[in-house]
């Protein structure tokens, strides 16, 4: 009988599918590999056609050839970039590294994004776990209109940060969010900690929804130097949790129980309910006790309500019913003054923002700009072109990656690009 070599890769394991094997990688992301043609490549190479399984996590492959391992690695590592897909999502990833000179300003689903103020937001990755049903953008696996998930090497976000954050000065906020959950970001507690040790740093937040978080993973980020987390939780009642969340397997029980490690373990936590009146409004006490019992908000606010926006691209549910702010302003007026629950009218300075100079804009409105495509776009007809070592989103195109072709710039609201061709 041949000898088995057994292979794993470091924050990675192997699943067997029955007619391919599957590469989990950093929990987050895989790649399938047909057997077939694993094995063909062995025979093609050494002449000799194996059985390929995978049993414990590891690739088992029966030969004898020791040569086989560094080979099939190779292989693996070499094909993984075409094939790496979102866990959650199940949408083809694009992994973007410095070799592909992707420049990270101009872009709302990955990236750095500046609005002004010594707070930058950091996208490391798009896509989420939930599919809530009055997402602004549309995400997580039940979404209809994003095509491809898109993940950021941790060196090239880095580079790119350090450049901004050069920039922008000290006593910075390094926020890290997106069109999605941050917690997907496969190398999310070593970004924690570079942005941490980053000298122009000086709080390091997140926005998530805590499904993914667990004791080890909390413990992590404390160490790592995580010092709030923006929890959105829209419902305590279980049933209720699930149906906004767009989930039915979504575990109220265990957010909970994971804001209270949070606290525990020295992050701060803000609960972070959207309000659709009518629906989950009623619970603002509820959500008021809660955070109290757990000890939320010891330096920052422990609540931050959100009213309901529709937004054009994201689920807007026929039972979610558009409120004015000045109505909604008013309720948390109210709800300070039943409950002594302060701030709930939530300003900058209760998180130490403050303005700051911007970067300054590459384009103008209405400049005819000549671009290169180089990635597509998260739904159909957008694309992502490059010029002035900016990133550009082009809208209603039939553009290739590779093409160059001219568009006007009809937005740069916070120096993200919108473009139309010309």
């Amino acid at each position: 009988m041949p000898n088995m070599i057994k292979i794993r890769f470091p924050h990675s394991y192997f699943e067997d599918l029955g007619e391919s094997v599957r590469l989990i990688w950093r929990n987050t992301l895989y790649a399938d590999f047909e057997k077939k043609l694993l094995a063909r490549a062995i025979k093609k190479k050494f002449g000799v056609k194996p059985d390929v399984k995978a049993e414990d996590g590891h690739l088992i492959i029966n030969v004898d050839n020791p040569d086989v391992e560094s080979f099939i690695a190779f292989l693996i590592q070499n094909n993984l970039g075409q094939l790496l897909r979102n866990r959650y999502t199940g949408r083809k990833v694009i992994y973007i590294h410095e070799g592909m000179g992707i420049p990270l300003l101009g872009y709302n689903a990955f990236g750095l994004i500046d609005r002004g103020t010594n707070l930058i937001q950091v996208r490391g990755s798009s896509g989420c776990n939930l599919s809530c049903i009055f997402c602004s953008v549309d995400e997580g696996p039940y979404s209809r209109t994003r095509i491809l998930d898109y993940v950021v090497d941790i060196d090239h976000l880095m580079r790119w940060f350090d450049e901004v954050a050069r920039f922008k000065g000290k006593g910075l906020e390094a926020h890290l969010d997106g069109q999605g959950e941050p917690l997907l970001y496969p190398f999310i507690v070593e970004l924690v900690q570079a942005l941490k040790e980053h000298p122009n740093v000086d709080v390091v937040s997140m926005q998530s929804n805590g499904v993914l978080l667990n004791d080890k993973l909390v413990e992590e980020l404390a160490e790592a130097g995580l010092d709030r987390i923006n929890l959105s939780v829209h419902s305590l009642n279980p049933e209720k949790a699930k149906m906004l969340m767009g989930m039915k397997n979504y575990d109220l029980n265990h957010v909970l129980d994971m804001a209270e490690a949070l606290v525990n373990a020295g992050i701060d936590v803000l609960i972070a309910p959207v309000i659709i009146f009518g629906v989950n409004d009623d619970e603002a006490k509820a959500f008021i006790e809660f955070a109290r019992k757990i000890g939320a908000g010891k330096r920052w606010p422990a609540l931050g309500f959100q009213n309901y926006v529709p937004y054009r691209f994201g689920r807007n549910p026929v039972i979610a019913k558009p409120v004015p702010f000045k109505r909604f302003y008013e309720w948390l007026r109210d709800l300070e003054r039943k409950t002594g629950m302060r701030p709930l009218v939530l300003k900058p300075e209760h998180f130490g923002m403050h303005r700051r100079r911007f970067i300054p804009l590459a384009f103008k409105i209405g400049e005819i700009v000549k671009v290169e495509i180089v990635l597509p776009g998260r739904i159909e007809g957008e694309m992502l072109g490059v010029a002035r070592n900016r990133l550009i989103e082009i809208i209603n195109t039939s553009a290739e990656v590779g093409d160059k072709v001219k568009v006007k710039i009809v937005s740069t609201r916070h120096g993200i690009y919108v473009a139309t061709p010309v």
